[in-house]
């Protein structure tokens, strides 16, 4: 199972990451954990300073941007 980890401080774009991550994951019946992350202090050991944040099996994937659709399943599927 993978561990999706998007990281950021309750933002709207934020959160319009977290439901598009969860909307992929069921809709394509991906394997994975989805947590949302608000604490700072691991966004900072992430070496994220921009939200949204977004990794995948603690690997940050994107920092600042919500990345495209077709991008986030290549991540999830690797």
């Amino acid at each position: 199972m993978k561990t999706i980890k998007v990281l950021g401080t309750g933002c709207a774009k934020c959160k319009n990451l977290d439901r598009k991550v969860r909307e992929l994951v069921e809709k394509h019946n991906i394997n994975a954990e989805v947590l949302y992350v608000t604490d700072i202090n691991e966004m900072i050991e992430a070496g994220i300073m921009m939200t949204p944040g977004l990794s995948v099996n603690g690997v940050v994937k994107s920092i600042g941007i919500i990345p495209k659709e077709e991008q986030m399943l290549k991540w999830f599927a690797e």
